[in-house]
């Protein structure tokens, strides 16, 4: 389009020379340096180009802008009848069967196919192959690791049958999205060994604010739940959660404790992580830009990578403009507008994530079984035969009476102790307790809450090294 100016000023300078000059003309206007209309680059042109715009504006004196247009092919969108349509059904039939082949390779191996068999007629040249199957939408699509699953090649045949849109939510927190990543980098563990840790991500849907990362040297509910509820105390509960199906993500505790928060679980599709691209994404941040600046830190140790991934999170990501929003996720996530809620205390998100399941008390000694171990329960509950326990499989170290219907937690019981046992001392049956007993007075005390407060204040960290169990198992 832009080369039509370029014409009208060619057939403008010729206008309508004496009988016999207007060869002379058109050579004259050859010989001349123009500036090229897009590039702006000076060109010259053949007087044969100059001279074919010439006789078109010519012929066309009722519409000469419209006559200099560049036109359209006439055979343009169809094909030449000289292939054989036994060729394109074999290409077809070759396509279905190796989806993941690269164009050329259908050239080649559709030529191998004319070759031994005649009947199929001529080969068609790459140009041509690539050409007929963009136009029937037939693109490289890589091959996965479960391609051969049943379950894989139905999600692959519904993602054919229905059109893909890109979607984003109105809201900010209205939607959260989780998922793991493995490390291309090793890490040191307390034991000597170099595992590559698996990072947690915790990303929302509009602002694509990093709420939570951290590495561990496990991927199951244990961790995903002591992520998730970082993010949950840092950043308020959110609408909705979208994960895959991952064993971590089926687990009892982690569906357990979104009801009970009142979070929604937004299941993606089996053998569809393209539900899932906001966080598929954001692993290029950690692939691309972290990780690299830790390949020179020989001891790399996961404290020091948990380390390393906050502040990269904090001070680069979260403050860096999104190249789809035109905005920092921080700006994002303080414009809104937003559903977010109040956030949970760790206490609220220490008991929500556990599982829910009923046991039968033992009339004799009055305890039931959980996850192999079996559990004292006080004597005022003596009298019910059917309880409602709430525990996590890696935590036995306690477990919690519930009480389904008001939703409260009656008591928290602790494994049996046989060996305390066996010193004779029994303490005296107390009064059966239909209601739930009240709590008892806890907290610190005023003082020392006082002075807490002081070192929270300060925003330096306690000064001691934490120990848990997660610690233990490296």
């Amino acid at each position: 389009m832009g080369g039509i100016p370029l014409r009208c000023r060619w057939v403008s300078a010729v206008g309508t020379p004496p009988r016999g000059e207007l060869e002379q003309v058109l050579r004259q206007l050859a010989d001349r340096t123009w500036t090229h209309p897009i590039t702006a680059e000076p060109t010259r042109f053949h007087i044969s180009t100059i001279a074919r715009s010439y006789y078109t504006a010519r012929s066309h004196p009722e519409d000469v802008v419209g006559s200099l247009r560049p036109r359209v092919r006439c055979d343009r969108g169809r094909h030449r009848p000289r292939f054989s349509g036994a060729v394109w059904e074999a290409l077809a039939s070759q396509y279905a069967d190796h989806p993941s082949w690269t164009y050329q390779l259908h050239a080649d191996n559709l030529e191998a196919l004319c070759a031994d068999d005649p009947k199929l007629g001529l080969a068609p040249k790459y140009s041509t192959v690539r050409r007929h199957m963009k136009s029937h939408g037939w693109l490289r699509r890589p091959r996965r690791r479960d391609d051969d699953r049943p379950g894989a090649q139905a999600a692959r045949i519904s993602r054919a049958l229905r059109e893909t849109r890109g979607w984003e939510k109105s809201h900010v927190h209205a939607l959260w999205h989780l998922d793991f990543k493995d490390s291309a980098l090793p890490a040191i563990t307390r034991t000597g060994e170099r595992k590559h840790p698996h990072v947690l991500g915790v990303i929302d849907n509009r602002s694509r604010l990093a709420c939570h990362l951290q590495w561990y040297l496990d991927e199951g509910a244990e961790e995903l739940t002591h992520a998730l509820g970082q993010a949950l105390q840092k950043r308020g509960k959110p609408r909705a959660v979208m994960m895959d199906n991952g064993s971590a993500m089926k687990a009892g505790e982690t569906r357990q404790g979104l009801v009970d928060l009142g979070i929604s679980f937004v299941q993606i599709p089996d053998y569809s992580p393209e539900h899932n691209a906001i966080v598929e994404a954001f692993w290029k941040q950690i692939s691309l830009r972290l990780l690299p600046m830790l390949e020179g830190v020989p001891d790399l140790t996961l404290a020091l990578l948990n380390e390393a991934t906050q502040a990269y999170i904090e001070f680069e990501y979260n403050c860096s403009e999104h190249s789809e929003t035109g905005q920092t996720p921080i700006e994002r996530l303080l414009v809104g507008p937003t559903a977010v809620r109040d956030a949970p205390s760790a206490e609220q998100v220490r008991q929500a994530f556990r599982l829910k399941v009923d046991r039968k008390q033992r009339a004799s000694d009055g305890t039931v079984s959980v996850g192999g171990v079996r559990f004292e329960v006080p004597s005022c509950y003596r009298h019910l035969s059917k309880l409602t326990v709430r525990y996590a499989r890696w935590d036995l170290s306690s477990a919690d009476l519930w009480d389904d219907s008001l939703g409260v937690v009656l008591a928290t019981i602790c494994p049996v102790d046989r060996e305390a046992n066996a010193s004779g001392f029994r303490r005296l049956l107390g009064p059966v307790q239909s209601t739930p007993m009240p709590p008892k007075p806890s907290g610190m005390a005023p003082l020392l809450r006082q002075y807490v407060e002081q070192q929270r204040q300060t925003g330096l960290p306690p000064a001691y090294l934490p120990k848990d169990d997660l610690d233990d198992t490296e």
